[in-house]
């Protein structure tokens, strides 16, 4: 096959108005091909069944997709650029800049197949050429025959695809990437490494846990400004799901104890504050109530002035505060007790614990119905502000914190209940499934280095107290250099929203706050930088560079559990269809048949089966029958009829 000479990959190292650029191709849609594949390698089987891995016209491209191949469903842009290093091919291929460009080149990764038939029309174009090419040398032999000039003729039969292939599962089977430790700050990193060696868990659950204890420390008293009117507070939720067994409270309590020394650190040095306002205001309370009872017995005009200088003092009483008792942390609390707690503590508490007890809680174990309004706007850092009969309370700009270790059915239950997913309290999360290592764990393991845990609690207890006396937030600035980097995030994070083609467009509510969170990692990790002088400090490159990676990290496990939770009502309706297929042994069935058999609350109308039984087509588990010409008659239109993949049925 006539191909274009490879010194790169790249259009701006290879010119394409060369000597053979007339050539049939379609380079982009070569790069759309690979670039759908790594988005979302389901499609593998799909294109397979369109083109063949040597249809491609840039060699280096072919090298490309053999490398996905190989990596099947565990291809994206990281493990293919490693994969090709690996092999000694990255640098022919154009490096790992042209492998991550084939992605953001990409329009949609829903396209794969059409974009594979491009390619492929293109490869059939290039054959014939070259049939015809040997054609007239072959003639221009001495001796040529009509035979010999047949045989050169001859073109290969294009292979037809198999009458079923397998089908493509409706969900991914994800690989989900381990916590990146590298993007922490050195100490922080130490910990987080020594605690899941010691504890010999997955080092997931300890790097997760660390964010969170990063955002009690400074949530509430430190915000980034990104641009214009756009700030994020730095408080964070997040939620890690292990099965029993795993040790998370083990975990919990190394991560979370320094946080409990900063608490009681902060309650002794407001001791004496608290005792010394008490004490002033019950001699004021005293001495008011003293004037009071004087001027009630006083008599003519000196009753008047005893009454002002009684209502004097008892203002005076009134306007003495007596300072609360410094809190960060709670546990098993109603919502009400969370809204006075931040009342009281200025606007910060953080929700730490090692079962899912608080999310029954919030679901209204004690009320009976779900009360939300404090977590979403503790989260967001919308003003709350409650008037009940008994009690007034206003908070300017909560930030409030959670921190979770649960087991996996936690996350099955909170989605099923009233109001947590419609008004958006499961999308304000940032999710970790970590793989379980029981079963592969060494007995007699390394314990933490005394001088990685020492630094880890004096850190911790250092910025909790550098940042304690803030009443007005600190303001964290970016660099040029970081808002650029965060932009080139937002550009590429935004065409997945899409509802129709976007890879996160079914979760979109979660991933819409993903810049917003990024923003607000690095935050963080610039505070752990900068224990004590953060806010004179702008946010560097790199610091974002490492919220990103942990962005993206946070951005798989959350397309697995909202996967897991039925985010897309499309695929959950799709399985419901399946199941009844296979329940069934069908080999064709029509529209209405199907309806008959499914729910009426998952299908209200025979309309509601149209986009799951689309999703089945694109996925090969059914195939529409054609509709025979026939004369018109009156009655109902034939339902439409499906053939059923052999699989499903139990004949393959």
């Amino acid at each position: 096959m006539t191909r274009h000479p490879a010194t790169g990959p790249d259009d701006n190292v290879v010119p394409l108005h060369t000597p053979d650029s007339t050539v049939p191709n379609d380079l982009q849609a070569e790069r759309a091909v690979l670039g759908a594949l790594m988005l979302n390698p389901a499609a593998l089987g799909d294109v397979a069944t369109v083109m063949d891995v040597g249809d491609y016209y840039r060699p280096a491209h072919e090298t490309i997709h053999r490398a996905i191949l190989d990596l099947g469903e565990a291809a994206d842009p990281i493990t293919v650029t490693d994969a090709l290093r690996r092999s000694g091919d990255l640098g022919r291929v154009g490096g790992p800049a042209y492998v991550s460009g084939l992605v953001s080149a990409t329009p949609t990764a829903a396209n794969a197949e059409y974009y594979a038939a491009i390619v492929r029309e293109t490869a059939k174009r290039r054959r014939l050429i070259e049939a015809g090419t040997r054609l007239v040398q072959a003639a221009n032999e001495p001796g040529a025959d009509a035979d010999k000039l047949r045989a050169v003729l001859a073109v290969p039969t294009e292979p037809e695809p198999a009458t079923w292939p397998d089908p493509v599962p409706l969900t991914a089977s994800r690989t989900l990437p381990t916590f990146p430790v590298d993007a922490l700050p050195g100490w922080l990193k130490d910990y987080v490494a020594g605690v899941a060696e010691e504890s010999q868990t997955p080092p997931d659950m300890a790097g997760t846990l660390a964010l969170s204890v990063l955002a009690t420390a400074a949530g509430g008293r430190a915000v980034v400004h990104i641009r214009g009117r756009w700030r994020e507070p730095v408080n964070l939720f997040t939620v890690v799901a292990l099965p029993p067994a795993n040790r998370k409270s083990a975990v919990f309590a190394a991560m979370t104890n320094p946080l409990y020394t900063a608490e009681r650190a902060l309650g002794d040095a407001a001791a004496g504050r608290i005792v010394e306002a008490e004490l002033t205001a019950r001699l004021a309370r005293e001495v008011a109530e003293t004037a009071a009872a004087k001027a009630a017995k006083a008599d003519g005009p000196e009753r008047d002035q005893l009454v002002a200088e009684a209502i004097g003092l008892a203002q005076t009483a009134e306007g003495i505060t007596v300072p609360s008792q410094p809190r960060l942390l709670v546990d098993d609390a109603t919502p009400e007790a969370i809204t006075s707690l931040l009342a009281e503590q200025g606007g910060r508490l953080s929700v730490l614990s090692a079962e899912g007890g608080i999310f029954d809680i919030i679901a209204g174990r004690y009320s009976g119905t779900p009360n939300l309004e404090v977590f979403l706007k503790g989260h967001a850092g919308d003003r709350l502000r409650v008037d009940r009969r008994t009690r007034q309370e206003f908070v300017e700009a909560p930030a409030l914190t959670m921190g979770l270790a649960v087991q996996p059915s936690v996350l099955e239950d909170i989605a099923r209940v009233r109001g947590f997913d419609g008004r958006g309290l499961l999308a304000r999360f940032l999710y970790c499934l970590p793989a379980s290592t029981v079963g592969s764990r060494r007995i007699i393991t390394e314990p933490v280095a005394p001088h990685v845990a020492d630094t880890y609690e004096r850190h911790i207890t250092a910025l909790t107290l550098a940042l304690a006396d803030w009443t007005d937030p600190a303001v964290l600035q970016l660099t040029s250099a970081a808002d650029a980097l965060l932009i080139a995030f937002q550009e590429r994070l935004e065409p997945q929203l899409a509802a129709r083609g976007g890879e996160l467009g079914h979760i979109a509510k979660w991933a819409g706050k993903l810049a917003g969170t990024v923003a607000r990692i690095a935050g963080l990790l610039h505070l752990a930088v900068h224990l004590t002088d953060g806010h004179t400090k702008p946010v560097t490159e790199a610091t974002m560079a490492g919220a990103i990676e942990l962005g993206d990290y946070f951005t798989t496990h959350a397309l697995s559990v909202f996967e897991a939770m039925g985010a897309d009502s499309t695929v959950t309706r799709a399985s419901a269809v399946l199941d009844v297929c296979r329940d069934n042994r069908w080999r064709a069935v029509s529209r209405r048949d199907l309806f008959t058999k499914l729910s009426r609350s998952d299908f209200p109308t025979a309309a509601d089966l149209d986009p799951a039984l689309a999703l089945l087509e694109e996925h090969g588990y059914l195939r529409l029958e054609p509709v025979p010409d026939r004369p018109r008659t009156r009655g109902r239109k034939p339902s439409p009829r499906y053939e059923v993949h052999p699989a499903l049925s139990g004949d393959e």
